[in-house]
Parts: C-alpha cells; sequence; structure tokens
C-alpha cells in the first residue's frame, strides 16, 4: 500500500476509542510529533498557525482593554516561591530546578517558569510607587512548564505556550472588574471564535490557583463528555502584594498594598479544538482559526488540466486579496483523495471547479460540517465564500451546544452521579454543602471533580448530593482532562 494510500485510511472511531481517535487524528492531520524529551511535542506548522491565529485575535482584544505585552525571565530563584506559601506548595511536585550553570553549582536553585506571579510580582513592587502608576495592565505571550506525570499532546504537556496576563490595582472593586472582564473576553472568544459552548463560574475553594483569593473558569465538554478548562482568571486579593511588597502611596498619602489579577489560556485550547468539533473523519475547524479556509481543487480531464488551473489560480487570487487563507491544490493526485486528505484536515470549505463548471460560470462548494453542495456563479464566489464561513461557524458552535445540552444534567444524590456517569457521560449539576470533604468524597468514589460553580445554573439544587445538608452552591461536576 503506497504512503498516500495509508495517509487517508480511516482512523479509530471515536465510539470505540476516543483517546486513540485524538491520537490518530492529530497524527494524520500533521499537526505534532513526539520530541525525545519526556512530555514535550513539537508544534509542526498547521498547529503553530492555528495557536498564531489565536495570539492574534486575543492579543487584539487585550490591547483594545489597554493591556500591553511585556516579556519577563523564564528563570525563577528559589527564594522568590518561598514568599507565597500556597503557591509554592500548590507548584511545588511540577517545578523543574536549574541546579548548575556554566560547569559552576548555582548559589540558588533556579526553577524553570510554571507561572509569573512571582517574578512579576517582584518587578512591579520596583516600578509601582503611587496611585498615578495604577492600574498596571501587562500581558506576557510566554512557555512554561510544569513536570506532568501523565501527557496528553496539547491538552496536557511537561511545556507548553500560553499568555498570562498580570495587573495591579488600587483597590478591590477595581481589580475584580479586571478579572470578570478577562473572565468575559475568554468566554466570548470562545464562542465566537472557536465554536466552543462554554459554562463560566467561580472554583471551588480546592480547586482555586495556588495563591488566589477567587478563581473563575470558563469550561468545555469534549465529545467524550470531559471537561477542559478552557481558560482561567483569578483576583489574588493581596496575597502577592504583601508577599512582594508590592506598595503604593495612596490618595491620602498613606502607603497601601495593590490588589492584583493573573489570567491566562494556553494551548491546550488546541486540543480542545480537536476534541469538541472532530469527528470519524478527521478534524474539523472552525473557520475563523483554520490555517486554510478554503482549498480550490481543479478537476477534469488532462487535456482541459491547463485552462482549469488557470481559472483556479485566479479564484485564488481573488479569495486571498478578500482576506482569506485559501490553497490551490493541482498535484497530480486523484480528486477523491484530496477530498478526504482535506475533510481530514479540517478544512471549512472545498471548492471544485472542472471544464463544465468553467462552461457555466460556476464553481460548487463543498461544507466539511453539513457536507453540503451548493452550486455557486463564479460572479458571487467571494460573497458566497464568507457567507458559508459564517454559516459553518454557527453550525459548529449549535451542534457542539446541541451535543453538551444532551450531555448535562442534573442529580440530587452521590448514586444518581455514579449512575449517570456509568449509563451517560457528561456534565452534572449537583448541589454542595461547602464541605472539602464532600467534594473529595465525589472525586474519589466517581473520578468526577467540581468544574466550577456556574453563573447561571439551569436549576439550583437545595441538598449536598453527598451528606444531605443544606447546599451552599450548585455546582457543575464532571471528569476532566
Amino acid at each position: 500500500m503506497s504512503k498516500e494510500k495509508q495517509f487517508v485510511k480511516e482512523i479509530t472511531p471515536q465510539n470505540e476509542d476516543f483517546s486513540r481517535w485524538y491520537i490518530d487524528v492529530i497524527k494524520k492531520a500533521d499537526l505534532m510529533s513526539y520530541s525525545p524529551v519526556r512530555g514535550c511535542i513539537v508544534f509542526k506548522p498547521d498547529s503553530y498557525e492555528i495557536w498564531e491565529l489565536i495570539q492574534k485575535e486575543l492579543d487584539a482584544r487585550f490591547k483594545e482593554t489597554g493591556h500591553r505585552n511585556a516579556y519577563f525571565p523564564m528563570f525563577i530563584p528559589e527564594s522568590f516561591f518561598q514568599k507565597e506559601k500556597e503557591h509554592v506548595e500548590g507548584f511545588n511536585p511540577e517545578l523543574p530546578w536549574v541546579t548548575e550553570a556554566g560547569g559552576e553549582k548555582l548559589e540558588e536553585r533556579l526553577a524553570i517558569r510554571p507561572t509569573s506571579e512571582t517574578m512579576i510580582g517582584h518587578m512591579y513592587s520596583e516600578w509601582i510607587n503611587s496611585y498615578r502608576d495604577l492600574p498596571v495592565l501587562i500581558n506576557q505571550w510566554a512557555n512554561v512548564v510544569r513536570w506532568e506525570k501523565r501527557t496528553q499532546p496539547f491538552l496536557r504537556t511537561s511545556e507548553f505556550l500560553w499568555q498570562e496576563g498580570h495587573t495591579a490595582h488600587e483597590d478591590e472593586a477595581d481589580a475584580r472588574r479586571e478579572t470578570m472582564q478577562m473572565l468575559d473576553i475568554y468566554r466570548d472568544f470562545a464562542e465566537n471564535y472557536l465554536a466552543i459552548p462554554v459554562i463560566m463560574g467561580q472554583k471551588t475553594p480546592s480547586e482555586k490557583f495556588a495563591g488566589a483569593v477567587d478563581t473563575y473558569s470558563i469550561e468545555a465538554m469534549m465529545k467524550d463528555g470531559k471537561a477542559v478548562q478552557a481558560g482561567t482568571s483569578h483576583y489574588l486579593g493581596t496575597n502577592f502584594a504583601v508577599a512582594f511588597d508590592i506598595k503604593f502611596l495612596n490618595r491620602e498619602n498613606q502607603h497601601q498594598f495593590c490588589h492584583t489579577t493573573s489570567w491566562g489560556v494556553s494551548t491546550r485550547l488546541i486540543g480542545a479544538l480537536i476534541m469538541v468539533h472532530g469527528d470519524d473523519r478527521g478534524l474539523a475547524l472552525p473557520p475563523k482559526v483554520a490555517p486554510t479556509q478554503v482549498v480550490i481543487i481543479p478537476i477534469g480531464p488532462a487535456k482541459t488540466r491547463e485552462q482549469v488551473v488557470a481559472r483556479a489560480d485566479e479564484l485564488f487570487l481573488e479569495l486571498k486579496k478578500a482576506g482569506i487563507r485559501v490553497k490551490v491544490d493541482d498535484r497530480d493526485q486523484s480528486p477523491g483523495w484530496k477530498f478526504n486528505e482535506y475533510e481530514m484536515r479540517g478544512v471549512p470549505i472545498r471548492v471544485e471547479i472542472g471544464p463544465r463548471d468553467m462552461e457555466n460560470g460556476q464553481v460548487v462548494l463543498v461544507s466539511r460540517i453539513s457536507g453540503e453542495k451548493r452550486i455557486v456563479a463564479q460572479a458571487d464566489f467571494t460573497a458566497e465564500i464568507n457567507k458559508m464561513l459564517a454559516e459553518i461557524h454557527d453550525q459548529m458552535f449549535e451542534r457542539a451546544k446541541q451535543f453538551r445540552d444532551e450531555h448535562y444534567g442534573a442529580v440530587d444524590t452521590l448514586d444518581e452521579m455514579k449512575q449517570f456517569l456509568d449509563e451517560k457521560r457528561g456534565f452534572l449539576l449537583a448541589g454542595w454543602c461547602g464541605s472539602a470533604a464532600c467534594e473529595a468524597q465525589v472525586k474519589e468514589e466517581t473520578g468526577a471533580t467540581s468544574r466550577n460553580i456556574p453563573f447561571s445554573p439551569s436549576e439550583h439544587k437545595s441538598t449536598c448530593l453527598v451528606c444531605g445538608e443544606k447546599a451552599e452552591h450548585t455546582v457543575v461536576f464532571g471528569r476532566a482532562y
């Protein structure tokens, strides 16, 4: 069997082995390679371009809200972590340490950045002197390292890429506004750019970020019913300000500690995209984040090839001029092989053009999502492409939302939760008394964790699913990556 035939062969069905399906898809779609370093992957051009598109869109949104980019060192002195006890306890199991450099043992160990609150807190203490210096609104695009015991490409790797925002404010009210503003930016981005419906809410104390006062998240459901935390925003209070002496002279001419925030998303969004939208034919990429939005495939006999390819090239230039990411595939392969390849790679629209189409002044558009074939006049080509791209985004969002709604239940007891998770994968709304012991028992008996306390639960629960006492919160539970 030729290499080409192997490339487009059937992948493991999702309902047979979802994890195997995921690995099959990302390898066959040429998104990544395993590196020689355990838990680290190589981002190949298509996956890295997805990240670049994510980065470009989010970066614009951050700048619209007054944030600026900076860059901080990836090596962090061990003493910095000792200043915020909860923070170091939360990250210590995952920290890799540099102990030697230049052939000499270092006087102080250096951690490779797992997150930057400590380094940035140190710098803010030097930069901030007066209320006139506030707020400080900085974002960093960087790589981070967390030495994970169990890894999965894109979703959980020892090194990954992300952005981390770090801001400092005069008071709690301003810092909390920032925290919620950034969470809503993440929600809007996930839904209107990535076509991923998410649940917004607050993390329980046991699930919040180490060192935060409050952590908020957006949670997305994958096609195996598991959760991916797709973004977080943290109100840090004065915890890091006290630890790193981030003080300023306030309007009453008195020294006061800043209130700080941090927030971030990472390349795990690529894994979420694949798991939310992919199917048994391979990737299905939302148009706004697809490296190639449209592929034009010339078809027909050899004698008309030159003429058809020339027209395909003209259509290519028309779309490119309109800002659409497009390619022409005029390789000497059968049209059927190309159709399969681009379906597997998740290209939103396939354009077919042959000699008969040229005679009739038309082209054929095929949607990756619905499979719909639409014959359109070449004169309306760009407008129809833009229209179909918008429709595909909406269809992908609605399809993902429908799946989530069908796998989103509510239970009153732990036994009901066990039964739901055994028989039907997904998320569950349940009452929780606020006890860490009850929360831990849910995890121990079901493997599900609290995802968040949703801002808008579909119903409110009156009793705790574990102990039966009065519920302080209605919580979303689910198994997670």
